[in-house]
């Protein structure tokens, strides 16, 4: 997991390609005003998800993972925390579903971490996270960059 702001992400470009897409999306201008949806980047290589979603408790999610993406998580508004856990040894609650490249897991988070508005946090395949721990509306993107 790698949590900083949007100003330090371009550090990251030589981590995968699709850092540079991301950042490229995530840095123009209105971005806030972007509709709720998907946003083709480069194909299925990399896209974007803009929505706007309440926060909720801890023990009303699951940890979750992706094994075909790495999740750069932007926070445009809101009160949002982020908990994360090595996936490695975790328990399936649900099987993964290959469509979605999503699969959940038993357990809580090891930590929780706020990310306020501004605020970018990467979730590699090897993260299990939950995100939108928090009270009120969060208004965020995900940009999915593929592994390989």
């Amino acid at each position: 997991m790698i949590l900083d702001t949007l100003n330090n992400l371009a550090k990251y470009e030589g981590l995968k390609i699709g850092i540079a897409e991301a950042l490229e999306f995530l840095d123009q201008p209105g971005l806030a005003e972007l509709p709720d949806g998907k946003y083709e980047i480069a194909g299925d290589k990399v896209y974007a998800i803009i929505a706007r979603e309440n926060g909720r408790k801890v023990e009303d999610g699951e940890l979750e993972a992706h094994r075909k993406y790495i999740d750069i998580q932007y926070v445009i508004s809101g009160d949002e925390s982020m908990g994360w856990k090595n996936r490695e040894g975790l328990v399936h609650s649900k099987g993964y579903d290959e469509e979605q490249d999503l699969e959940f897991f038993q357990g809580e988070p090891e930590s929780i971490v706020r990310v306020p508005p501004g605020s970018v946090v990467v979730f590699l395949p090897t993260d299990a996270h939950l995100p939108l721990i928090g009270d009120g509306p969060i208004h965020k993107v995900v940009v999915k960059t593929a592994v390989g």
